[in-house]
């Protein structure tokens, strides 16, 4: 019997698996209304901005939202007004994230698959390590701080290079949390997980 492309080839079953849940979490997102993305947004703005790690934070990397995304507009304003400095991610063209200062809306341009990202000076792939808060896009996270992206492998390079206790969160919807997402050898835990319901620390 001819042996199938993948077979034997180390995280070729995760590889699988994580391409059939990312399907299925797309999909979810999809269907989610307007309305319902935009109170998801105001919650987890409202979640964040009153966790200590967040208030504590001189410097909080964060991103611009996507498509059904839980909404970020609102959170980069209050973040801004609060007196933080918010760097937001540059993509590469090998992948990887450089970074810029966000300036408000009107400082952003449009990027590569279809992201906005601030104009200006660029602070280098590093910068991401003088964050005292990190925030982070995704589709799922595990109990134990597994986050699953789309599968580019950005924001895995970017978190090995966070300090090891730094605040890591993941934006997400209340259903996305808790599944048993595959890993592969590449995947960085966070250390928490924003939704629409609160905080939840995860498992160092």
């Amino acid at each position: 019997m001819p042996r199938q492309p993948d077979a034997g080839r180390p995280g070729a079953g995760a590889s699988a698996a994580k391409l059939a849940l990312r399907d299925q979490l797309l999909t979810t997102r999809h269907r989610r209304s307007v309305a319902e993305i935009g109170e998801a947004a105001r919650a987890i703005a409202a979640h964040l901005l009153t966790a200590p790690e967040v208030r504590r934070a001189a410097t909080v990397a964060a991103y611009v939202s996507l498509g059904g995304e839980p909404g970020t507009g609102a959170l980069l304003d209050a973040l801004a007004e609060a007196g933080k400095r918010v760097i937001l991610p540059v993509l590469l063209p090998d992948g990887d994230l450089d970074w810029g200062t966000w300036r408000g809306d009107a400082a952003l341009r449009p990027a590569r698959r279809g992201l906005l990202e601030p104009d200006g000076p660029r602070l280098g792939v590093d910068a991401v390590a003088t964050a005292d808060a990190v925030l982070v896009p995704g589709l799922a996270v595990s109990d134990d701080g597994l986050r699953m992206g789309r599968g580019g492998g950005s924001y895995d390079r970017a978190l090995a290079r966070v300090p090891v206790g730094t605040f890591t969160c993941v934006l997400l919807y209340d259903d996305e949390v808790g599944l048993d997402v595959p890993a592969e050898v590449h995947d960085r835990r966070v250390t928490a997980v924003a939704t629409p319901s609160g905080v939840t620390r995860l498992p160092a």
